[in-house]
């Protein structure tokens, strides 16, 4: 690729959520193992894609937000530094707004890239499209447009504004990465020769601990067989309550283990009647390193994903991490897992599940870990694959 990015340059990534969010994503993933090889990274936090809400947590949030923005990038590992930038989160139809965050990152970023660039263009690397202004002017090596959801269909965002500015991303970028097939689709639509497919995957050595012997937490230890278990944030535009709770009450000699909390501004009714349920125990949160031990004491792994506009765009990350742990998946029937569904159950109703459930209890299908398609879809495989597509130099960095 022409311009393509020195070996241990420098890279400027615009993020859709903070580093610090209880749940990591592909954002922080590719940041780190970006500065593992050798890459100097400014990782910028979401500069907010929806309108806020009256409410105590966006609140919170902003008020947070202003006390940091008004911080130089902090260091968060060795050639990792973290910008939360000082942004209006106005809605991005309004010319001002887009201006003022514009001119914040721009000047934010010239001065790091002052301090701690190498002197040759930057790769931009974006998951947004509310970032061309802010690099208006700035010599790159290349731009990559990482697409990892149909964020026009989040509660919140203008899908208008959205549209028209992604549509200017995707006539630029030098590279399109798209991880749902619908995602290819679409970006494809507009940058045919520049998009590529490249699924969500796991960090294959951290959850194969779950296959190995070891400590199951007290608190999970303590709940009677057979466990089912979800991992991920409660959003109620992504997973079916009303499917788990259905489970529940069908079924009360299984137990449904959750494990993390509602998304911030939401208090959903079905979750609420399920924590009165006996079979029901809602854990809350865990950080990432745990996870393990506690897919060790589950006997199925559950993706139960509502089927709609934002859904059809997903490929859920926990496909690849509750595989690499070794528990059999049963999940509804998202069109991203189509491809794999020798893999684990896919289901089309609340029937099924159920029986995916039992067929899971009793012929448990526990894919190996040396199995190739576990071994191709880590996040160290991909990244050699996302800097290949961007030239032998890129790849060789690090």
């Amino acid at each position: 690729m022409k311009g393509q990015p020195e070996a241990g340059g420098t890279v400027v990534m615009f993020s859709t959520a903070d580093w610090a969010a209880p749940c990591w994503t592909n954002k922080q993933h590719i940041a780190r193992r970006l500065a593992e090889r050798g890459y100097t990274v400014l990782y910028i936090e979401t500069v907010g894609l929806r309108r806020p809400s009256i409410n105590s947590l966006d609140l919170t949030r902003i008020i947070r937000r202003l006390r940091s923005g008004l911080k130089p990038p902090r260091r968060v590992g060795e050639r990792l530094w973290v910008l939360s930038p000082l942004t209006l989160p106005l809605g991005q139809r309004h010319g001002f707004v887009r201006h003022f965050n514009a001119w914040i990152l721009r000047t934010a970023i010239r001065l790091w890239l002052r301090r701690h660039g190498d002197g040759t263009p930057p790769l931009v690397w974006t998951y947004h499209p509310y970032m061309l202004e802010a690099i208006s002017g700035l010599k790159r090596s290349a731009l990559v447009y990482h697409c990892v959801d149909n964020i026009a269909a989040v509660p919140g965002v203008d899908a208008t504004a959205f549209a028209q500015a992604e549509e200017a991303l995707l006539a630029r970028a030098d590279a399109v990465f798209t991880t749902a097939p619908a995602l290819q689709a679409h970006c494809a639509r507009i940058a045919p020769h520049t998009t590529h497919y490249f699924p969500n995957v796991a960090d294959l050595a951290h959850f194969a601990q779950a296959r190995h012997a070891g400590a199951v937490p007290p608190e999970l230890a303590a709940i009677a067989g057979p466990r089912l278990g979800f991992i991920g944030t409660l959003t109620d535009f992504k997973v079916d309550f009303a499917l788990l709770e259905h489970v529940a009450l069908a079924r009360p000699d299984w137990h449904l283990v959750v494990i993390g909390d509602e998304r911030e501004g939401q208090a959903d009714p079905v979750l609420e009647r399920m924590r009165r349920l006996d079979n029901v125990h809602m854990l809350g949160w865990r950080p990432y390193a745990v996870l393990p031990d506690y897919l060790r004491g589950l006997d199925v792994a559950l993706l139960p994903l509502l089927l709609n506009d934002h859904t059809r765009a997903v490929f859920p990350m926990k496909f690849f991490e509750y595989l690499a742990a070794g528990c059999p998946v049963v999940a509804t029937s998202l069109p991203a897992l189509a491809d794999f569904s020798s893999y684990c159950r896919l289901t089309d109703n609340a029937e099924a599940f159920m029986e995916g459930i039992s067929n899971a209890l009793t012929a448990p299908q526990v894919i190996p870990e040396n199995d190739p398609v576990l071994m191709e879809n880590n996040w160290d495989r991909r990244l050699d694959k996302m800097l290949a597509v961007l030239g032998p130099e890129a790849a060789r960095a690090g």
